[in-house]
């Protein structure tokens, strides 16, 4: 279940009621923080993972990392910035939580082709993947690698925000 688990959605549903998942990168955690209490809808979206629905990072990041990097998901899920809450946990409509450095590294450095396979493995997996749309997955890896490639280059880290 999602830190956020009031906001989470049931295993290959599409999103529930008005979830919400922003994707992006900061510096560090105080810079993500400090967006949280901004407004995402006016940041430039460029690699297009503002407002997504459906990419609760806790039920589809573990089985990618695990099978880009060839980790288990287990041992993704001990890392400590895996799905790490960082925003006050008593908010009832927004939380913020932080995405592994290896996941990015592993996401800036995989081709389209690759990316296709690792959804194509996560969506026909044991994981709580049942009804995903490999299509969509491979799209939506596309352009978190995207912003993975960036955050790299820039020396950030990944986050996101899920709202209500």
């Amino acid at each position: 279940m999602s830190p956020c688990g009031r906001l989470s959605v049931a295993p290959g549903t599409i999103s529930g009621m008005g979830v919400r998942y922003d994707y992006f990168a900061a510096a560090d955690d105080a810079g993500a923080l400090a967006r949280l209490h901004g407004d995402l809808g006016a940041v430039d979206d460029e690699f297009g993972l503002t407002g997504l629905k459906g990419a609760d990072p806790d039920l589809i990041l573990g089985p990618v990392e695990a099978g880009l990097t060839g980790r288990s998901v287990a041992e993704v899920e001990d890392d400590p910035r895996f799905t790490r809450l960082i925003s006050d946990p008593q908010a009832e409509d927004r939380c913020l939580v932080t995405l592994t450095g290896t996941l990015r590294d592993a996401l800036a450095g995989a081709r389209p082709e690759r990316l296709g396979q690792t959804a194509m493995t996560v969506v026909s997996g044991p994981e709580d993947s049942a009804g995903w749309d490999a299509d969509l997955l491979a799209d939506f890896l596309q352009r978190l690698a995207e912003l993975s490639r960036h955050a790299r280059v820039t020396h950030q880290q990944l986050y996101c925000l899920i709202s209500l």
